[in-house]
């Protein structure tokens, strides 16, 4: 599982821009985006990248201020 610390998610269509943003990605599991915490907890399969997650997130035009596993 990752987790991922997002800035300038602002309201529930933020947070919902960033969940599909993560769910699209193949590979990933589940997604679950905390506005209030300001950041993603997502599960994949093992084939996936923290990079790869961090370029989802950024091209939607968010910054991600850190991704662990």
């Amino acid at each position: 599982m990752f987790t991922m610390k997002i800035e300038g998610m602002m309201c529930p269509h933020c947070q919902a821009a960033v969940t599909k943003a993560l769910n699209g990605v193949e590979g990933v599991t589940e997604a679950n985006v905390s506005l209030e915490e300001k950041a993603a907890y997502v599960t994949t399969n093992g084939q996936v990248s923290g990079e790869t997650l961090k370029k989802v997130v950024t091209d939607a035009g968010y910054e991600v201020r850190s991704v662990e596993e």
